[in-house]
């Protein structure tokens, strides 16, 4: 049996766990307090369901550090990101145990990040990585935390639906610079992401077949992919210079192209267009080889969408393709209305036809 005992000023308990001893601080002065510990930690023993006393004395750095080693072992590409979010959290949270991130500590955060006009995507993405952190700290064996919060998120109003027109698109390959038009070719056709264009080399390009070959752990999903040059696309990709170490498909004086910013907006200010983001090309990209009759799951193979989901994201119902459907809708119902009358017609010349012989014979 557990007892509560005085040490100093605060009274602490010891019971049993597999035979061995336990002893732990109750961290209160008030006997009835202890003893209220000591019952819940020698039911929690007799169910097995004991999480050990680290749990205690885990605190958000402990959390935050162990999201980062599995990103970095994991080799995932998005590390960056996700330490960006680890520093917005740890500027609410600070070190605190995490036994205190609780979900209204959580709701706190959440007005905090609106207050300061973060949008609900931003701020969703940031509960994510906390609700991983919960979710890699219950893994260990004993696990660093006993249970994870309940983590509300929020309603995303924000989603882009930006495109581009075949217009657009041919004003704007006129304005763009050189070293630029190559990547935006590329993504409108095929819809590759801009890091997947960016770091195209050569030995992935094979001329004689007509391929683009994309490595698993090059793209975003770490799935491989393969890509049929055509048209426009196999004469850019044909008209490409090689730098002098013949490395980047796309390069600008032999270096990889990275920011690109200041040039983009240039391009669109000459060509009268509102700025749109590069990442719109990739959903024009989803729109057209949906509208041209390619399998949604070619499609996704194409433009490399993992899930279902998100290629439906992508693909965008704009105001021309609901005006279009309204006129196809309208042209049906002209074609019944048409059958339907010269149906009518031939039933009547059948009657009448079919009276005069009655009253013939």
């Amino acid at each position: 049996m557990g007892c509560v005992y005085l040490r100093g000023k605060k009274y602490w308990i010891k019971y049993y766990n597999h035979g061995k001893t336990v002893m732990e601080s109750a961290r209160t002065d008030k006997k009835s307090e202890a003893e209220r510990l000591l019952k819940l930690r020698e039911g929690q023993v007799q169910e097995h369901k004991f999480p050990g006393l680290q749990v205690d004395r885990t605190r958000f750095s402990d959390l935050a550090k162990g999201l980062v080693l599995d990103y970095q072992i994991n080799g995932k590409k998005s590390l960056w990101r996700a330490e960006i979010n680890v520093r917005h959290l740890k500027d609410f949270f600070g070190d605190c145990k995490a036994t205190e991130i609780t979900t209204n500590k959580i709701k706190e955060f959440i007005t905090t990040k609106q207050a300061a006009a973060m949008s609900n995507a931003s701020i969703n993405r940031m509960l994510a990585t906390l609700k991983r952190m919960f979710n890699l700290a219950l893994q260990p064996t004993p696990p660093l935390v006993a249970n994870k919060p309940f983590i509300p998120m929020l309603k995303e109003r924000n989603t882009r639906t930006g495109f581009y027109s075949y217009e657009e698109y041919a004003i704007l390959l006129d304005k763009l610079p050189e070293h630029l038009k190559g990547p935006f070719v590329m993504a409108y056709f095929t819809g590759m992401r801009r890091e997947e264009i960016l770091g195209l080399t050569w030995d992935r390009v094979n001329l004689f077949d007509k391929t683009i070959t994309l490595d698993a752990g090059t793209t975003k999903n770490d799935e491989a992919r393969l890509l049929f040059l055509t048209g426009e696309l196999l004469d850019m990709i044909k008209g490409r210079q090689r730098c002098m170490d013949g490395l980047y498909v796309f390069h600008f004086n032999g270096e990889r192209i990275r920011d690109f910013r200041k040039a983009w907006k240039t391009a669109f200010k000459d060509a009268g267009i509102p700025v749109k983001l590069f990442h719109d090309l990739r959903r024009t990209a989803v729109r057209n080889m949906v509208r041209a009759g390619i399998p949604e799951r070619v499609a996704m193979k194409i433009s490399g969408h993992k899930t279902r989901a998100v290629f439906d994201r992508y693909n965008i119902v704009n105001e021309d393709d609901l005006r279009t459907g309204a006129e196809k809708l309208a042209r049906l119902y002209e074609n019944q209305k048409e059958l339907s009358s010269v149906a009518g017609d031939g039933y009547n010349l059948v009657t009448i036809s079919g009276k005069r012989a009655n009253s013939k014979g």
